[in-house]
């Protein structure tokens, strides 16, 4: 099978492959969609190494291991595939566990399945294990002001949607280039708002104490920071109450600037897959809430661009992603575009 492997640059190399074979506990799926995520450059980057860096599939179940009884070949399914474990989504065969794979609705398409599984279980995380939010199926009764910084993000997105869900209001969302596609998602009637980063750190932070006043709201002591670079957490700290908490997305950042007071937590998914069996659980409950939210319409996914070239459009997404020209969109590839793939 045809692999794509990426190196610091970002640099890609198409190899030829074995097909992997799933382990008891596991699926092999045939990926119809691959998509892309910043780490996807970054890791390289910070580490130095070259692999198969792909974690969002959309595909077919080919094969399953022994123990799993959910799916079946011939499934339409996404998963999130364990990072930095061999046989990613850039091939066109992946590897992912049973319990971070999680069934397509009809009405939802490969491309738009492919966008969903790292990002969205990073908004569950961030929400729910960090900050400690009601899940959605517990309601919040009372109104508890959250900040999400990068709303237009996949992850900044979907962290709209759940909060909505979980009937978290306001939610005061920090975004740029994007902001009408965040305004689709937030509900201005239960004091939801939009604060542009693009006028400058002083009038972002005029604009998170200005959502936050005069409503007769309790502090604001919840913050969703999927940005956490250029400042972001620095803003947001002048705002967040005593006591309070913020999660960040970039891992191995100290954040000295967030000052004493306020607890401060990094959101990453590996936990999903290598910690206790309690988050492998959560990651489990929510896989399967997100394809019952695509069933029922209260889940959207984020907004793609297909690049063309399949496994050779990667390089170029990539840079893109690098060099800050994705706004508010995912890109993702379609396997069968590769050179030498037969459909």
């Amino acid at each position: 099978m045809k692999e794509a492997t990426v190196s610091k640059g970002p640099k890609v190399h198409i190899v030829d492959s074995p097909i992997p074979e799933p382990d008891a506990d596991q699926v092999l799926i045939k990926v119809v969609v691959s998509g892309s995520n910043p780490k996807d450059w970054k890791v390289p980057e910070w580490v130095g190494n070259n692999i198969n860096q792909g974690d969002d599939i959309a595909g077919i179940i080919e094969k399953v291991g022994a123990n799993v009884t959910e799916f079946k070949p011939g499934d339409r399914v996404a998963a999130f595939h364990e990072i930095m474990a061999p046989h990613g989504s850039y091939a066109e065969y992946a590897i992912a566990a049973a319990h971070t794979t999680f069934h397509i609705p009809k009405k939802t398409s490969f491309e738009e399945a492919a966008a969903i599984p790292l990002a969205a279980m990073t908004a569950a995380v961030g929400l729910y294990i960090r900050l400690g939010l009601p899940e959605p199926w517990r309601h919040a009764t009372e109104p508890i002001p959250l900040v999400i910084y990068g709303a237009a993000s996949a992850v900044g997105y979907y962290a709209i949607q759940l909060a909505q869900k979980s009937n978290i209001h306001p939610l005061i969302c920090v975004a740029g280039r994007a902001k009408d596609h965040v305004e689709t998602a937030i509900d201005r009637s239960k004091g939801d708002t939009i604060v542009d980063y693009r006028d400058g750190d002083e009038a972002v932070v005029a604009g998170l104490k200005k959502a936050l006043e005069g409503h007769g709201l309790p502090p604001l002591l919840h913050a969703f920071d999927a940005v956490s670079d250029n400042g972001s957490y620095v803003n947001i700290s002048k705002v967040l109450s005593k006591g309070g908490k913020i999660t960040l997305v970039l891992p191995g950042k100290e954040y000295n600037e967030i000052p004493e007071g306020i607890e401060k937590s990094t959101t990453t998914v590996s936990c999903v897959h290598n910690k206790s069996e309690g988050e492998k659980d959560f990651g489990f409950v929510f896989f399967r809430y997100f394809s019952r939210g695509l069933e029922q319409g209260w889940f959207k996914p984020q907004r793609h661009e297909v690049v063309p070239g399949g496994l050779g459009g990667i390089e170029k997404a990539l840079q893109n992603l690098k060099d800050g020209k994705a706004s508010g969109v995912k890109y993702v590839f379609r396997i069968a575009e590769t050179e030498g793939v037969s459909s």
